[in-house]
């Protein structure tokens, strides 16, 4: 009897240390679960995308004010009757430079 409750001992303990310590083990299902995780995260935010360019899509399709936000975004285009106006900076003052002799044309 004492040798079947040693040899089921020694039986569990290598179970265990397989479960535990190999690469198939508990590292390789805490592994796996953080690459679900990380691949839930992405997914999402790629259907999230997938949404609002299918509602750009719809809108294009339908309404003729996404499109004329896209040709003037885009285009650069105008309607009629409108007046473009382009604001440009004024440009900054540089301070003047002297030229500095060089040793050779002294």
């Amino acid at each position: 009897m004492k040798w079947l409750a040693a040899a089921l001992t020694v039986a569990i303990v290598l179970l265990q240390y397989r479960v535990w310590f190999s690469e198939d083990g508990v590292r390789q299902v805490s592994r796996l679960r953080q690459a679900v995780a990380a691949q839930r995260a992405e997914n999402d935010q790629l259907e999230e995308r997938n949404r609002q360019l299918a509602a750009e899509v719809r809108d294009l399709k339908t309404g003729l004010d996404a499109l004329e936000e896209r040709a003037r975004s885009d285009l650069g285009m105008i309607a009629r009757n409108e007046t473009f106006y382009q604001v440009v900076p004024a440009p900054t003052a540089h301070p003047v430079r002297t030229p500095t002799r060089t040793a050779a044309a002294r």
